[in-house]
């Protein structure tokens, strides 16, 4: 996959409608308010050595990177966001919606913007905190505003 595809994933999932019921769909999965798309899902990392692991995640954080400055280029700087916050939010007994909560246990961190005249929010992050489960380097288009 290119750069431009991923975008193209992104641009559609700004424009279509969400899910009324959370579950898979063709780039992901989704639920009501949010799409989540994996854009590119590593194979055999789950139960795979921890070098071959830790290079495909940085290999994963530049796609990350570039992908972000191409959305840099379309709607300004945009903001990167700890996700752990989210978790110490949690703990304390705060709900945080979806797609928020489940980014919260997946990455470390997103870049994050609104995107021009949707309404919509868009954050691309890597999952890699379970290290039993495949790297995935994911893209959300949300309304439902960050907690």
């Amino acid at each position: 996959m290119t750069i431009d595809h991923h975008l193209a994933t992104i641009d559609r999932l700004c424009l279509r409608e969400f899910p009324a019921r959370p579950g898979r769909s063709d780039v992901g999965f989704g639920g009501p308010g949010y799409h989540i798309a994996e854009l590119t899902v590593s194979v055999g990392l789950g139960t795979g050595d921890g070098a071959a692991r830790e290079r495909t995640a940085e290999d994963f954080d530049a796609w990350r990177e570039a992908i972000a400055q191409r959305l840099k280029d379309r709607w300004g700087q945009g903001q990167r966001w700890g996700m752990l916050t989210l978790g110490v939010r949690r703990a304390r007994g705060e709900e945080i919606p979806q797609p928020w909560a489940l980014l919260g246990d997946l990455v470390h961190e997103v870049h994050l913007w609104q995107a021009d005249g949707t309404g919509r929010w868009v954050a691309l992050g890597v999952a890699e905190r379970d290290e039993t489960d495949e790297i995935r380097l994911l893209a959300v288009v949300t309304a439902i505003d960050p907690p």
